[in-house]
């Protein structure tokens, strides 16, 4: 061991040799992956298996390659889009592949002695925390959990939850200590203050609230509002260059705005020639390495990344984001500018962290950070064992958010974790087939009923029972089985009843390659707001037709047994990229005129790979539709599509 444990670390370690669960909330960057890294060692000395789980595949990718370079052929990653090694003794998931396989194939875990769970607290993410839930739930008695999360007040509430379903001890070990001390600066009116009585005295000129509500536009004199000054980012880079605090994270809450600061900022040289030449080097090698050199996207960033600047979002190939990464962490880039998901598990420590704002587009609405989502992402500032202190600067502008907001954001304590169990048709179908009637026995041992009071219990097992009567009014149970169209549907998480109905219809059976990828694409993609659906050509008129026809004929039994959210409908504004890149065209001419990111556009394709794969081991699926499954993979499943090739560079 080349560096001495925190005490947290040590205790934690104690109880891992005790072979009981334990449960680590700590500051991001505290130290948690060691711990983990402990267990990992621990069972594997002993011929033993571990699951990791993460929440994102960007987070996946990168734990199967830290943990491929010490332990080689040892490390298996599955994420949909991935099988890798699968048979490995440290297995890297996502927790919905881990939560599929507890279902679908659970004697698989035998030999697994521990199960990780990083970010746990993504246990109340709206989409998707019912997934960590179920999987909490379902893990088997002898696999111990060594869960890992942020600063969290309830911590306490969810590890006595775990103890009260699993019947075992689960230790708690809380660490509110951070090793690298973060300080606050804000940029107002174009100056910087570092505590937030000066904040409000001469940013916000001891006014309250600067917003102006529309009636107060109205009415009042231009010359009698106040008016801020403009945060002028060129003042902000250049005291950090002054003051020798790069590198920096540029956290802004755009694709375009994060590419338009990067381009503005490209007119700095942050670099000496020496570094310039090594980072030109590295860059290009990069490039060469996943096949970039050709790519537009990447040649346009030449000039930034020559300067130590660059962008990095979910709107990038996949592969671009990967050398980003890797230019990031060899530390000649000294200004990135990038959304909220670099923050997520992605060990990109820097110097400085740099807020664009505190107020982001939360799906529906725009609203305030939440204070843990904040600490996720300032917890990148400050490099262990390089810095005594991270410096988190905020950008305030007094119009858009008051000062006691401010205030709220950065020092109240981190908001709890909540539940978000909302149990979907799949997974209703793989327990009804376990426990049959007994089905909503189940749900009192849920996160979801622990926290929730008698009326929330009420409504929450009344919808599991709606969900089971639709389902047996669609055909997917009958006489208290599970029927062939319902194993079918229980392979397919998310989209089980839309392509249940096709294939119980015979559509599915019917279309030819092509029109099941156009298919597959409609149910994975979700249109941006004001996205406009192009003109769809008539030779998919009838695919899409039949999804139509699916949809409504879902709606409408959704709304009789009362089930809410309704199934997401298909949406065919991928087509025409569907098809060029079927017919094998490369990915820069399908971009060509593309009014979808590249990032946005790979990602949804390699969701049709990981839906073909799940129709191709579905049960009750006919030789004649897997060998159509299987030649549409084979077109789709190429080049920046090709998540395992990517790995595997």
């Amino acid at each position: 061991m080349s560096f001495k444990y925190d005490a947290f670390q040590e205790e934690a370690i104690k109880i891992i040799k005790k072979e009981e669960s334990v449960f680590v909330s700590a500051p991001t960057g505290a130290g948690k992956t060691a711990i983990a890294e402990y267990a990992i060692e621990m069972a594997m000395s002993r011929n033993e298996g571990v699951i990791y789980t993460s929440p994102i595949k960007a987070l996946s990718n990168q734990k199967f390659r830290d943990f491929t370079h010490k332990y080689e052929n040892e490390v298996g990653i599955l994420t949909g889009d991935v099988s890798i090694n699968p048979k490995g003794s440290l297995l890297i998931m996502t927790t919905e592949i881990f939560r599929n396989t507890l279902f679908e194939n659970p004697k698989r875990f035998e030999n697994i002695s521990w199960v990780i769970f990083d970010e746990i607290h993504y246990l109340d993410d709206p989409e998707r925390g019912t997934v960590w839930e179920e999987a909490i739930m379902f893990t088997p008695k002898h696999i111990n959990f060594l869960c890992l999360s942020a600063t969290i007040p309830n911590v306490d509430e969810l590890a006595s939850w775990i103890r009260e379903v699993h019947e075992r001890p689960v230790e708690v070990i809380i660490e509110e200590h951070r090793p690298v001390k973060l300080h606050h600066i804000f940029q107002c009116q174009n100056k910087f203050f570092e505590d937030m009585p000066r904040l409000k005295k001469q940013g916000y000129e001891n006014r309250e609230d600067w917003r102006l509500s529309m009636r107060d536009r109205y009415k009042r004199n231009r010359i009698d509002r106040p008016k801020a000054k403009a945060n002028r980012i060129e003042t902000l880079v250049e005291t950090l260059k002054a003051e020798e605090k790069l590198p920096c994270i540029y956290f802004t809450f755009g694709r375009k705005r994060c590419e338009s600061l990067a381009l503005e900022l490209s007119n700095y040289n942050f670099l000496s020639d020496d570094e310039r030449s090594k980072v030109l080097d590295l860059f290009n090698s990069l490039l060469q390495k996943y096949n970039l050199s050709e790519e537009r996207s990447a040649l346009w960033m030449v000039t930034m990344i020559e300067r130590g600047v660059a962008f990095h979002h979910a709107g990038m190939l996949p592969t671009l984001k990967e050398v980003i990464e890797v230019l990031f962490t060899s530390k000649l880039i000294k200004l990135i500018f990038t959304t909220e998901t670099f923050a997520i598990g992605i060990n990109m420590p820097a110097r400085t962290v740099v807020f664009d704002c505190l107020r982001k587009y939360h799906g529906t609405h725009f609203g305030p950070l939440k204070t843990r989502d904040f600490y996720q992402m300032a917890g990148r500032a400050g490099r262990r064992g390089m810095d005594k202190e991270g410096f988190v600067y905020t950008r305030v502008n007094p119009h858009e958010i008051d000062h006691e907001e401010v205030k709220r954001i950065i020092f109240r304590e981190n908001e709890s974790v909540r539940s978000q169990f909302n149990t979907g048709y799949a997974t209703v179908l793989n327990l009804y087939e376990i426990f049959g009637e007994r089905l909503l026995e189940i749900y009192p041992k849920s996160f979801h009923a622990y926290q929730s009071s008698k009326r929330n219990k009420r409504l929450a097992l009344e919808l599991m029972q709606s969900k089971i009567s639709l389902l047996k009014d669609m055909g997917y149970i009958e006489k208290n089985k599970i029927s062939e169209k319902g194993k079918f549907a229980s392979r397919l998480y998310g989209y089980e009843l839309l392509l249940g109905e096709m294939q119980g219809d015979g559509h599915l059976d019917a279309i030819n390659p092509l029109e099941l990828c156009v298919i597959l694409a409609a149910l994975v993609y979700e249109p941006r707001k004001n996205d406009e659906m192009p003109d769809l050509h008539k030779r998919f008129r009838n695919v899409e037709n039949l999804a139509t026809s699916c949809n409504k004929h879902v709606y409408k039994k959704e709304r009789k047994f009362e089930i809410h959210p309704f199934t997401k409908p298909a949406f065919f504004h991928l087509t025409e990229y569907v098809e060029a890149w079927y017919q094998n065209h490369s990915f820069e001419k399908v971009m060509k005129n593309a009014t979808v990111a590249e990032g946005e556009l790979v990602r949804c394709f390699r969701m049709i790979v990981q839906l073909l794969r799940q129709l191709i081991h579905a049960p009750n699926v006919s030789d004649h539709l897997k060998d159509k499954a299987i030649k549409a993979m084979s077109r789709m499943n190429r080049d920046v599509v090709d998540a395992e090739k990517q790995l595997k560079v």
